[in-house]
């Protein structure tokens, strides 16, 4: 049962995060208003929150509850989830960064940089590969025979 709780509860962080970066990405333009850079600051804290979950609950999952960590650590495929995860979070820093910076600020425009916005396109590219390793994980690929 807890098992499936903790399951169920990194699943659901997994969710707020794409929600997030979907938000982020529709909402960032060249240039966005004083009040954007805010709401995208406060967007921004609520994924990396969802990361922090996501990190603990997978940190769970992989060696207290369910499956043996042995299952999961020789697998390629759970190993490349591991390596997307990481891109995942080094993508995310440049974003988080020029938010954080500009959530208080007093101008009236802010550019957004195209590196900013490049690397929340990639952050979209990541997310999008993560659930099909997990779902080739979860039908046994990548284990030995």
């Amino acid at each position: 049962m807890i098992y499936v709780l903790f399951r169920y509860l990194h699943l659901i962080a997994v969710l707020v995060l794409i929600g997030g970066v979907l938000i982020e990405n529709a909402a960032t333009k060249k240039v966005i208003t004083q009040e954007d850079a805010r709401n995208l600051a406060r967007v921004d804290a609520v994924c990396g929150m969802s990361v922090v979950i996501i990190l603990g609950l997978g940190l769970v999952l992989w060696f207290a509850v369910g499956k043996p960590p042995e299952f999961y650590t020789p697998n390629p495929v759970f190993q490349a989830k591991l390596v997307l995860f990481a891109a995942l979070l080094a993508l995310a820093i440049k974003p988080a960064l020029f938010f954080l910076q500009h959530r208080n600020t007093d101008e009236e425009e802010i550019s957004v940089p195209n590196g900013v916005r490049l690397c929340l396109r990639a952050e979209i590219a990541v997310i999008v590969i993560m659930p099909v390793l997990a779902w080739l994980m979860a039908r046994g690929v990548g284990l030995p025979t």
